[in-house]
């Protein structure tokens, strides 16, 4: 079995078994002409089920013809066109290449003696997130898993920061359509259930600073303590950005901790021509960033990025066996003194052999392609009358419904655009996501792959009315 383990006595061996897995995945994507086979669960589970993993194959093109049938054939592949679903883009090939070199070295981001330049790295791709902010000369951070990890991490050092004698007072401010794990991590952190205060939002689905002043004041005149206001730049849903430079103001006025949840938004920092749609992120004290959103880096690549890098000290804990405190004196850089995982991987690699290749204003000018493409897509729904788009997007996400001429009870309209969206998963042809909206039920692209053109989302369109209108004359065929 040694000759399994990657050392240089097996490195030819290493070297035939990935350019044959490499080989199957190319030619995967040279000859997939849709997102998804359309398979169900049903389907493909005896197939899995029925592996004996006590019984080892032992022969790698083996398992990999295995792999075909259990995974390749029939993974939902991003980098199709017609994929239009949720926050997955495609991946730049030097980042691919990054996963392979990081994966075979195995380097551990906790400690120097694990690391050694993988550390270095790392840190100055921090430093290059943090100035492309503006968060100015004493920030810092750390690689996340993602968006998730990243923003509990911001609020517990914003909770350790507000230093109230009761968690019960703390109170942390967010709008209506921020991301779940603001509610997620404010029960991590051991705070009530009340103590996510959610702000209304403007036709534009960004929060209203008005309320949020409102309740920061009824938060002060009922004893309470405002810990954090998180702003997100790009919801999940809309795409949508808050009033940064306000929200900014308002936080200095009360003395609370500004998270900003840029998971989505950080494609901007890049932006060459957008960059203005997220001004005031510079005044935050916490920003939250996903490569793998829209830097088109695999999953996983995020990274939380503070002001002040001394409130990182909240996460750090020393072990005699790992990061004892004399290597603080030593000026032994350790990771894990600023990271809520202890073991981790050199995901920072990715970005890195991105930038080195590509550049900062290659990412951006693809970024920029998918917003662009977005207001497109948001010009064509405008203009046809089967469909109703929520809000002019800020980002590449699109919201919308199909609205059928001769049927006008909502839940009816409801059920045909849940079954167009079942129909068209299981069709394969495209993928889209699905919402609610004011209780309604709304679909949703979200356009990350510069490859996709307005020709495909108004096929894509055209195919959501189809199914649409089979199950609206099913419906009248059943009721009559």
């Amino acid at each position: 079995m040694r000759s399994h383990l990657l050392n240089g006595l097996t490195a030819e061996h290493y070297r035939r078994s990935v350019t044959e897995g490499v080989e199957r995945v190319a030619a995967k994507l040279a000859t997939t002409d849709r997102p998804f086979t359309g398979v169900t669960v049903d389907a493909l589970s005896p197939a899995i089920d029925a592996i004996d993993l006590d019984r080892p194959l032992g022969d790698t093109t083996a398992v990999l013809d295995e792999l075909e049938d259990v995974y390749l054939r029939d993974a939902v592949y991003f980098h199709h066109p017609r994929y239009l679903a949720h926050l997955n883009c495609p991946v730049v090939i030097p980042a691919v290449l990054a996963e392979a070199v990081l994966s075979a070295v195995n380097s551990s981001l906790d400690t120097w003696d694990q690391s050694a330049g993988g550390t270095l790295i790392e840190r100055k791709l921090i430093d290059w997130t943090a100035a492309r902010i503006g968060l100015g000369p004493a920030a810092d951070g750390v690689f996340t898993s993602g968006g998730t990890q990243s923003n509990l991490q911001a609020l517990l050092l914003a909770r350790e920061e507000a230093k109230s004698d009761s968690l019960a007072k703390l109170r942390i401010f967010a709008s209506e359509v921020s991301h779940f794990s603001v509610k997620k991590s404010a029960k991590l952190l051991g705070l009530g259930p009340d103590a996510v205060v959610a702000i209304p939002v403007d036709h534009d689905k960004r929060m209203q600073t008005v309320a949020l002043a409102r309740e920061l004041e009824r938060c002060a005149r009922d004893g309470l303590a405002p810990m954090a206001v998180v702003a997100t730049a790009g919801t999940t849903d809309f795409g949508s950005i808050d009033p940064l430079p306000e929200i900014a103001g308002l936080c200095a006025q009360y003395g609370v901790w500004m998270h900003v949840d840029a998971a989505y938004g950080c494609g901007l920092l890049a932006s060459l021509r957008y960059r203005d749609r997220i001004d005031g992120i510079e005044r935050a004290d916490s920003v939250t960033v996903d490569y793998h959103k829209s830097f088109f880096q695999p999953v996983s690549s995020s990274a939380v990025l503070v002001r002040d890098a001394a409130t990182l000290r909240h996460a750090t804990y020393h072990a005699e066996y790992l990061n004892p405190r004399r290597m603080v004196q030593e000026r032994i850089p350790n990771q894990v003194d600023k990271s809520l995982q202890t073991t981790r991987r050199f995901d920072a690699l990715k970005l890195w052999l991105t930038l080195r290749t590509m550049g900062a204003d290659g990412i951006g000018q693809l970024f920029d392609e998918v917003c662009d493409l977005a207001h497109e897509g948001w010009e064509l729904l405008a203009a046809d009358p089967r469909y109703d788009v929520v809000v002019e997007p800020s980002l590449s996400t699109l919201v919308f419904r199909y609205i059928p001429a001769a049927v006008t009870d909502p839940a009816e309209i409801d059920r045909a655009n849940l079954y167009a969206r079942k129909a068209l998963f299981a069709s394969g042809d495209a993928v889209v996501a699905g919402t609610k909206v004011a209780g309604r039920h709304y679909l949703k692209f979200t356009l990350l792959n510069p490859e996709t053109k307005a020709d495909d989302i108004a096929a894509v369109l055209d195919l959501i009315a189809g199914h649409a209108e089979q199950y609206l004359g099913e419906s009248l065929d059943r009721a009559s």
